[in-house]
């Protein structure tokens, strides 16, 4: 049966003040710019372009490969212009695919951008569970297609959005974004004239497309039930507005291969917001509308750990901005990696691998599990409860 739910703001259940900043202040080194962002119709890179809108930037390119959230975005930016909100800027809508390692040079170079928000990511852990080539050939080589053509057209500043997920992975989505800070970490080596390469990692944003917020509701307006994979499970969560203003802030102050860490405050379990949302809806939970567990999903931890001890994150002058100690992989490392795992994702003639590792979900796996103990360990930890693969 279908039930009458309101619609819910994220910030009821953050369970905290969100932190505000102001945009015309932490903004202004966008002014007069050319900013281009991947993904920028996803949750966080449409909530990009729209702040970017309103900060003042002079030219918003919108990249990414799905047409319709592209077309959505480019829409809605173009409704507030006309009721005043940056008209001055020109928006450019671009489809196109950062695997696409010619098309993403050919794109940087003709756009004359000074500022890359790079945004574009498969990330949804189960499903990159299922498909793990797919997630390492957008995330990691996609990332270096794009890494590679801002440094060679000298792309002012490049911030790369990862996520708490990269930390000790354990999960092919968590892997990829790792491998992507370390890119980062290697192309600010190569960086030149004052140029600034930089990542900023935070958790969960409240909302986003494929979130708990809309599933939820989803259930909820279904009759239930709201299902949780465990009692236990926490995560750490920012509203999409506030991660966003905190992300383009780092992109302002941020120095050349630094990693940043958007301090979330406390980690809240993902029982309680369900509880939380059945009685915003109006109903009791248990009771009107049950909680139902089913277990942790492939690649998913209770609790996300925000940085390695290594990492050792510091205080900045900035609020809810703290700096990370770099843990990088020298180049070697990473061009052997890469170089073992670019035939899996990349076919063709030249490659030295078999045809049966072509796409080889398995050999894909040892080899990530080779280089990633925490993977490994996750694996063999819970191959009984996924069936072995």
């Amino acid at each position: 049966h279908l039930v009458q739910a309101r619609e819910i703001d994220p910030l009821d259940i953050l369970g905290r003040t969100p932190v505000t900043i102001s945009l015309k202040e932490s903004l202004s080194y966008l002014r007069g710019k050319r900013v281009f962002i991947t993904g920028a119709g996803g949750s966080i890179g449409s909530e990009l372009a729209r702040q970017l809108l309103s900060g003042g930037a002079e030219r918003l390119y919108l990249f990414g490969h799905g047409e319709n959230s592209i077309y959505q975005i480019d829409r809605e930016l173009r409704m507030l212009q006309k009721e005043g909100v940056g008209e001055k800027a020109v928006i450019v809508p671009i489809i196109g695919d950062m695997k696409d390692r010619a098309y993403t040079d050919y794109i940087i170079s003709h756009t004359h951008c000074d500022i890359v928000f790079h945004c574009a990511a498969y990330k949804h852990v189960p499903m990159m569970e299922e498909n793990p080539v797919a997630a390492i050939e957008n995330n990691v080589f996609g990332t270096k297609n794009m890494l590679d053509a801002c440094i060679a057209h000298g792309v002012h500043r490049f911030v790369l959005i990862s996520t708490d997920k990269a930390v000790a992975p354990v999960s092919v989505y968590g892997v990829s974004k790792m491998l992507c800070e370390k890119l980062i970490l290697e192309y600010a080596g190569k960086a030149k004239n004052g140029n600034a390469f930089m990542f900023v990692r935070f958790g969960n944003v409240l909302g986003s497309r494929g979130s708990i917020l809309p599933l939820f509701m989803e259930q909820i307006k279904n009759g239930g039930p709201v299902t949780v994979t465990d009692p236990g499970m926490e995560r750490f969560f920012m509203t999409i507005p506030e991660a966003c203003s905190l992300v383009l802030r780092t992109g302002g102050v941020g120095t050349n291969g630094s990693s940043y860490l958007l301090d979330m405050g406390t980690p809240v379990r993902i029982v309680d917001i369900a509880e939380q949302i059945i009685r915003f809806s109006g109903f009791e939970p248990y009771k009107d509308i049950d909680i139902k567990f089913i277990g942790a999903r492939k690649g998913e931890r209770s609790v996300e750990p925000l940085w390695l001890p290594e990492e050792e994150p510091q205080k900045t002058s900035y609020e809810k901005i703290l700096q990370l100690r770099n843990t990088p992989y020298t180049d070697e490392r990473m061009g052997t990696l890469l170089e073992k795992l670019r035939p899996i994702c990349i076919g063709g003639e030249n490659t030295d691998v078999a045809a049966d590792k072509y796409r080889s979900r398995d050999y894909l796996i040892s080899v990530l599990s080779d280089e990633v103990p925490s993977l490994a360990e996750f694996y063999a930890a819970t191959a009984v409860s996924h069936g072995g693969n």
